[in-house]
This record gives C-alpha cells, structure tokens and sequence, in this order.
C-alpha cells in the first residue's frame, strides 16, 4: 500500500465512521473499485489500527469536555448512588450500550469476516438499513439526552451489533434506534457518537495486541502515519460538521446516497 491508498482510506474512515454510511462497507468498496491490492494479515491489522486511532482521537477531542464531565460525575454516581447528576447516570447508559457490540464482536469476528463483506451483501446493507433510517428519522421524537434510561442505552447497544456487518453504519444503526426511541435528532447523533468511543477503543486495543504478536510489516509505517492523521483529520470534521447538520436538516441526504450506492453495488455484483 503506497501513501496515496492510505491517504485516501484515511479520509474515508475518517468520513464514514461518524457519517451514517458505513465505514467497513467503504473500506471493503474503495479498493475493489480501484483495484487496489488490499493489506492482508499482520499488514493489514497494523493499518487498521492506525485508522482506528485516527477517528478514536477525533471523537474524543471533539467531546473531550463533556467527556471529562462524565467520567467524573459517573464516578461519583458509584460512590454517591442517591446524589448522581443526570450527567452521571448517562455515563453508565455509555458504558452499557458498549456492551452487547463489544461482546459480539469478539465472538463473532471470524464468522464475519468469513461470511459477510461480500459486494451483495454490502449492496442490499445499504439500500436496506439505509431505508431504516429514513423511516427512523421520521418517527416523532422529542427526548432529550438526558433522558436516556437503562432499558434505551440496552436497545441501542443491541441494535449496534448489527453494525459488525458491512455495510449497515454503526452511527446509522444506532441513531436509527435513538429516533425509534423517541430522541430528539441531535441528542440520537451525540448518543451515538460517545458510545462509540468504548467500542472504537475496544477495536483498536484488540488490533493492537495481534500487531504487537506478530510486529509491524516493513514498508508501512508511513502509510499507517498517513492514513491515521487523514482519519483524524476527516473523522474531526464529520462529527462536527454532522451536529450542526442536524440543528436544521434529516438524513435524507444520506439516505439517498446509500440506496443510489447500494444500487451501483448491487449491479455491479450482479452482473
């Protein structure tokens, strides 16, 4: 993989982990596309952690405040159950949702990558779960974040493992059940976005392990460095910039992308 691949894959994960578009799909589509030759074994766990470094520092400098503010206000909700803020509650609404994903992707990662990824089922992945969203999107819903209970933070986190699956959106999925939920537009996008953090850092600690057992592949340092401050950089963006989308505009836009991508896809995989 030279610079340039990794730069682009950078921007694309950067993009696609926040916006509700599906990274993995994107990342399984790109190289297709282009016919590039994709990483494979150590190689490709060493550039998978470098992306997933890049959109882990995003999310987090983005909301490093509100972060901050929950960790210690959860910790003293642990010591202090009766006199927990909402703040401090809805820390542990995070720490819930992570769970179910969290679980099932260790379980399930090799039966994954065995079984899905393929163009079709990335293709119908996107029309369909694209369609949630839309559906979702549309369905009344006036909460505000705080108001997240167990029982939401438990729904969401389920309905995230089905973003292991190319082509589903982990951020599209999950707010696609915020809304379902009754979340208002915004507060579903900033649920979604923190509780990612504990996944994206589940991720990325599970890559680096295999890439510390078997060593970073010569030759790739300066693509894994390109592609992880490109993902920074891109995933920075796309949290900022989808928040204040959402002050004024639906997913419709994205929704329509997905199906006419889905439908591309799907011709191509079919043809």
């Amino acid at each position: 993989m030279d610079t340039f691949q990794a730069i682009v894959l950078g921007v694309v994960q950067g993009l696609t982990e926040f916006l509700p578009i599906s990274s993995s799909g994107h990342l399984e589509l790109i190289p297709r596309a282009f016919g590039w030759s994709r990483p494979e074994g150590s190689a490709a766990q060493a550039f998978d952690v470098a992306l997933h470094f890049g959109t882990l520092l995003a999310v987090i400098a983005h909301f490093w405040s509100d972060l901050v503010r929950y960790i210690v206000d959860g910790v003293r909700a642990v010591a202090r159950p009766r006199e927990a803020s909402s703040d401090g509650r809805l820390a542990w609404m995070f720490v819930v949702s992570a769970i179910p994903a969290s679980i099932a992707g260790v379980l399930l990662n090799s039966w994954i990558d065995d079984r899905l990824g393929t163009p079709a089922v990335i293709g119908w992945s996107l029309i369909g779960f694209g369609a949630l969203l839309y559906v979702a999107d549309h369905a009344a819903g006036s909460r505000a974040l705080t108001s997240v209970s167990l029982k939401d933070a438990t729904a969401i986190g389920f309905a995230q493992v089905l973003a292991l699956n190319p082509g589903t959106s982990r951020s599209g999925i999950t707010i696609s059940a915020g809304r379902f939920l009754g979340l208002q537009r915004d507060a579903a996008v900033r649920f979604s976005f923190v509780m990612g953090i504990p996944v994206i850092f589940g991720a990325f600690v599970f890559e680096m392990a295999q890439l510390v057992s078997d060593g970073v592949p010569d030759g790739l340092v300066s693509a894994m460095v390109a592609g992880g401050i490109t993902a920074f950089i891109s995933g920075w963006l796309a949290v900022a910039g989808l928040l204040r989308f959402v002050q004024t505009r639906s997913f419709t836009p994205f929704v329509v992308y997905r199906i006419i991508l889905g439908v591309v896809v799907l011709v191509f995989a079919y043809a």
